[in-house]
């Protein structure tokens, strides 16, 4: 029997009604309680009960700490958390933990775990089931479904089915108290831990007639990369509001833009149309079919390690956890 180690982050599955509105108060045991779960094989940790929204690169620090300890003797782990910063959350445990032995599989809920209609219990007993099935990596089980945890994004804000695989096909499916695998997670055989991150980096979301001040100022804001999502392949004003040159003053005073797209699906490149060549020349770094929240978690796993420019190009540019479908 495959020892599990449950770790208690908070979110929606852990909370109660207060008069105030709903609070994670729930612990680990508590949460093993509701759905029966009275096993020897599983223990279970309460490292803080955070609404997911106030979760930030503090807190990923602090939970892949816990998730490498826990690792030192569990067979799988699986963390609780709450679904609005998942995505993130599981990205950047990706590259924190990358080439882990062991499965760590982050679910949650779209309803308290203690409504009687919650999707929250089979949520936590179907990453429990995983836990004791896949391969090492990082992965989100949600809705029945399992995906690479850098692959994920949630796409929907109360429908049980709140997470997508973006570019990547899904993991596996659980049902009826099995796991069935649809894929193959992708493989590494080094296993490297590093909490060394530089939170940094700004994400800018262009929309038409947005003044090219904005990304201007983030010179002067202590920011040390840039994350844009532009139209489409990549595309982004160059007449009137010109963002091509400010992109340029950002890259030579030494802060690293990494181009992506407002769309979900396929990937960004500044190669197909006239008006995003010149961020090719200029060295733009593509994010590919990265998602946003793998581009952002990232950049600031990679500043965390150089800042040089070419290396830091190097890096966004290789497939480290299976964020990227092409190695280049």
């Amino acid at each position: 029997m495959k020892n599990i180690c449950l770790i208690s982050t908070g979110g929606t599955i852990a909370c109660v009604p207060t008069e105030n509105g709903l609070k994670p108060e729930l612990n680990a045991h508590q949460l093993l309680e509701l759905i029966g779960y009275h096993r020897s094989n599983i223990s279970a940790v309460d490292l803080f009960s955070m609404d997911s929204s106030n979760i930030q690169p503090e807190e990923w620090i602090t939970i892949a700490n816990a998730v490498y300890e826990a690792a030192k003797t569990a067979d799988g782990i699986v963390l609780t958390h709450g679904t609005d910063t998942m995505a993130y959350t599981a990205s950047m445990l990706s590259f924190m933990l990358a080439g882990i032995k062991i499965p760590v599989v982050l679910t949650g809920a779209q309803y308290p775990a203690v409504y009687p209609d919650s999707d929250g219990r089979r949520n936590l007993e179907n990453a429990i089931i995983a836990a004791t099935s896949l391969a090492g990596g990082v992965y989100i089980c949600f809705g029945n479904s399992l995906m690479l945890g850098c692959r994920a994004v949630k796409t929907r804000t109360t429908s049980l089915n709140a997470f997508e695989s973006i570019n990547y096909p899904y993991i596996g499916t659980v049902s009826d108290g099995r796991m069935l695998a649809l894929s193959e997670p992708p493989h590494r055989e080094d296993f490297v831990f590093s909490t060394e991150i530089d939170p940094r980096v700004a994400l800018i979301k262009l929309i038409p007639g947005l003044t090219p001040k904005v990304l201007d100022s983030l010179k002067n804001c202590d920011i040390k990369g840039v994350v844009v999502e532009a139209f489409g392949l990549g595309g982004m004003h160059s007449i009137r509001r010109n963002h091509l040159e400010s992109i340029k003053e950002l890259m030579t005073s030494g802060i690293p833009v990494v181009l992506t797209s407002q769309c979900l699906y396929e990937q960004s490149t500044p190669d197909i149309y006239e008006v995003s060549r010149p961020l090719k020349e200029m060295g733009i770094i593509s994010a590919g079919d990265m998602t946003t929240e793998a581009s952002i978690t990232k950049l600031m796993w990679v500043l965390g390690h150089t800042k040089d420019m070419d290396e830091v190009r190097k890096l966004m540019q290789k497939n480290l956890v299976g964020e990227l479908s092409v190695t280049r």
